[in-house]
Formats: C-alpha cells, structure tokens, sequence
C-alpha cells in the first residue's frame, strides 16, 4: 500500500477499518489504495461541509443584534447542535471547533434565559435541555456513537449488529443507550443468530460472544429500570 490510514480518520474510514478482514460482516472490506483512497476522499467531503457549516453558523451567531425573534434563536441554537455533532464525527483533530461551538451555544442559552425573565417553569424547562444536550455531547465523545448519529452514516441498517458486537466495551456502552427496548432485543437476536453461524464455521467469536452478553446484561438493566 502506498496510501496509509489517518492518523484521527472520520466516518468512512472508520468504518472500512472496523469491516476490514473482519468475519462478523458479511462482506468483507479489504484495505488497498483504492478502498483507503475512496473513504478518505468522502471524509475529506464532509470534513470541508463541517468547516462551511461552523464557519457560517459563527458569523451567524457574531452578528445577531440585541432584539431577535426567539424563533431565530431557536433554529440558530438547532444548527449549532447538528454542527455539534458533524464535528464529533467528520476526520481530524476538532476539539477546538467544539469547544467554540459550546461557547455559542452557552452565549444563545444566556439570550433565550433572558426571554423568559422570571417563568420559573421555563428556566426548569431549559435546565432540562441543557442537560439533555450535555448528555447528548458526551455521547459524542465515542466516535462508534458519533458514526451511528450521523444522518449520512456510513454504517447501513444490516451492519449495526456487527458493527456493535466488533467494538471496544467503551464504545459499546455509549452506543447502546440510542437505542430503544425494542432495537435491543432486535440487537440481540440477530447478534445470537449471527455467532451460531459463525461458530458452525469454525470461527472465532470469543470478543463478539463477550459484547454480546455485554448488551444483554444492558438490556435486562434498562428493563429492570423502567418496570421499577
């Protein structure tokens, strides 16, 4: 090979790293130049979206004047949060996009605090939201769960089982809570039907046999949690 992986890759190379000689998927992704080449040039696609994004919604931001209708503070709030999160997922180092991003967010959250004065059910509303979204960017922080938000993730519908039952135990546990009751328990069958055919073929399923007991335990506790 003469094009070598990145050293902090974005979604689709991620993704054709985790498919790479890996029996869990059905198709087999092999790693040459022209795979490698192929998911760093769309990285490379959504990385310059991000920039334009995040540039535009700044300059959005900067020049807001001092009486705004709340509803374009709202959908300027709602860009800045998906710009968020095509930050956590596009290739490259972001952490310093993010932490501007938080800052605008922090800078509209003290304007809609203002709007609703001394509303006491409005400010719990918006404690609320601010600790949903704080919970939702430290999702984030996993790209496995980065990927799976992602509107144009790389990661089709019938690789979601693999993809899970191929990744680290941090990942998994971040990844897991997108999904709702129903998605698990999905999750786990094909995850168990996919490991006996593997398994009839001789391979070795130790680490997917151990995540998949993994999201049981965690299926069992998040029902647990809502009978109780």
């Amino acid at each position: 090979m003469i094009i070598q992986p990145s050293e902090h890759p974005g979604a689709h190379e991620r993704h054709l790293l985790r498919k790479t000689a890996n029996p869990l998927f059905t198709v087999n992704s092999e790693l040459d130049d022209d795979t490698l080449l192929d998911a760093q040039r769309l990285d490379h696609e959504a990385l310059t979206a991000f920039h334009n994004e995040f540039r535009q919604a700044l300059e959005t931001t900067t020049s807001l004047s001092g009486n705004v209708e709340s509803d374009v503070i709202l959908q300027l709030k709602s860009r800045l949060d998906q710009a968020y999160e095509m930050a956590a997922s596009v290739g490259g180092e972001q952490e310093k996009p993010k932490d501007a991003i938080r800052k605008l967010i922090r800078h509209i959250m003290v304007a809609v605090r203002r709007g609703a004065g001394a509303d006491v059910q409005a400010q719990m509303e918006l404690d609320q939201e601010e600790a949903a979204r704080e919970a939702h960017f430290a999702l984030l922080e996993s790209s496995l769960a980065a990927d799976l938000l992602n509107p144009d993730s790389p990661v089709q519908p019938d690789e979601l089982v693999p993809t899970l039952l191929s990744s680290s135990k941090d990942d998994l546990q971040l990844a897991l809570q997108i999904l709702d009751e129903v998605q698990l328990m999905a999750v786990l069958t094909n995850g168990a039907e996919l490991l006996e055919r593997l398994q009839a073929r001789g391979v070795d399923v130790g680490k997917a046999e151990e995540n998949l007991a993994f999201i049981q335990g965690y299926a069992e506790f998040i029902k647990d949690m809502d009978q109780g």
